[in-house]
């Protein structure tokens, strides 16, 4: 390894973004970062460019290393990704992560870097507007924890009430911010989300005169599709007043309001109870680890005796890291949510009284459902763009990248968990063998 000479940050001259670059890597870069102060490090025929434009740029690089300060910079138009389109940065994520090898500084070399960005005198430029504040400041602001309904409705209220007419350009017709299930690499997005409705109510059992209860409902796809093709009644609740606005007149619109019903609601106050089967698509990820025990309690409480929850939610791969997500997400995407691992999820249904019966694991539907979810913002990138802000384009595009890749990578994993209620003496109505397609064909 070259040993480092900063430009004379012993005798006052500054350090450069690309001395920071050299202390923190080893090994060649995988693309081109050039700077204000003149760096211009990585090979020169990268197809992508980082280009940190200014100094409130490298502020926020040195105020919050890693992804949480690029995104700041990128957000704010003080750093630039060039070769990649902002609806689709996959690519650059693919160099960044997998390209990238770091170290940790010597003493001496953090002293030195020190002195030469002049970190005493560093502040925090301004935040985008797009950031929610940090954990331990949304507490103090509400002044409630985060299992409480109002933060969890302000949790939800921040991704998902941004505007329905981007979603429909990101998600497509159906509605579906969830893995898709594909049958092959020929499968449309379209098919592969009603292929996933599909297999949902055939894991549920669906039958017709049979009462759903979908947690979390989002824009009602599910809710829609059990009433449509299977005959039953079904109620689905979300925190979203934008999803359940639009999932009622999709109701009305496809006739199904005599057995369809979206309502603007924390799942923990639903009425009814006895309930055939319940499906949680895609809400086990705000709910909090810890609120593991109580979620499946509550969920087990609604369901009538043989009956079906399918839970379907985002996982880590394992147990070795934290629930909470990098501060990006935490900040710009999913405030409070958490993500626990496989047996977790498993453990906590099995711990409420419930009797685990298949579990599947769709990581790679995941890579590809997204991959297809930041096509259709760069296809749709203008409209998006006078939507809903230049920023939370942006910010949807690097999320759905960059989650893209932690699939493709196996730091995340998407697992479908089916489980039973069973009688008080251990009676079960579940079959000897799964009764259902594991690939249901689409029309």
């Amino acid at each position: 390894m070259v040993e480092l000479r900063f430009h004379g940050t012993g005798d006052g001259h500054p350090a450069t973004l690309g001395d920071l670059i050299h202390t923190v890597t080893t090994g060649e870069l995988p693309m081109r970062i050039t700077a204000f102060d003149g760096t211009d490090v990585g090979p020169q025929d990268s197809p992508v460019r980082i280009e940190v434009k200014n100094r409130r740029g490298l502020d926020y690089l040195l105020t919050a290393p890693g992804d949480l300060g690029i995104a700041r910079a990128y957000l704010m138009g003080d750093l630039e990704v060039y070769g990649i389109h902002p609806g689709n940065p996959y690519q650059a994520f693919q160099l960044l992560k997998s390209g990238v090898s770091t170290r940790r500084p010597k003493a001496r070399e953090i002293a030195d870097l020190a002195k030469g960005f002049e970190l005493h005198k560093l502040r925090t430029p301004p935040l985008p507007a797009q950031e929610a504040p940090a954990r331990w400041r949304r507490r103090l602001e509400t002044k409630v924890p985060a299992t409480s309904k109002l933060r969890a409705a302000r949790a939800i209220s921040h991704h998902y009430d941004v505007s329905n007419a981007f979603y429909e350009k990101v998600l497509g017709p159906s509605m579906a911010y969830t893995c898709a299930v594909y049958a092959s690499d020929a499968d449309t997005l379209e098919q592969a989300q009603e292929r996933k409705f599909d297999l949902v109510a055939q894991k549920l059992a669906l039958k017709p005169g049979m009462r759903l209860l979908d947690v979390g409902c989002g824009w009602g796809g599910m809710v829609r599709h059990a009433v449509k093709h299977y005959g039953v009644t079904a109620i689905g609740v979300t925190l979203s007043k934008e999803q359940a606005s639009w999932a009622s007149a999709a109701i009305e619109r496809d006739g199904l309001s005599d057995h369809a019903e979206v309502r603007h609601l924390d799942y923990r106050d639903v009425p009814e109870a006895d309930f055939d089967a319940i499906s949680s698509i895609g809400l086990t990820e705000h709910i909090g680890v810890r609120n593991y025990p109580a979620y499946f309690g509550y969920l087990h409480g609604k369901l009538a005796e043989g009956g079906r929850l399918l839970n379907h939610c985002i996982t880590r791969a394992d147990n070795k890291a934290g629930a909470r997500p990098e501060p990006f997400t935490d900040r710009y995407v999913f405030p409070d949510g958490e993500l626990g691992s496989p047996s977790q999820v498993i453990g906590a249904c099995h711990d409420a009284g419930f009797e685990v019966q298949h579990d599947e694991n769709l990581r790679l539907h995941y890579a590809k459902t997204l991959a297809a979810w930041c096509q259709n913002l760069q296809d749709s990138w203008d409209f998006c763009v006078d939507e809903a802000g230049e920023g939370t384009a942006k910010v949807w595009g690097l999320y759905m990248a960059g989650s893209q890749f932690s699939f493709e990578a196996n730091w995340l994993q998407l697992h479908q968990v089916l489980a039973t209620k069973v009688g008080p003496e251990g009676q079960s109505s579940y079959p000897w063998r799964p009764d259902w397609d594991p690939s249901p064909s689409v029309s």
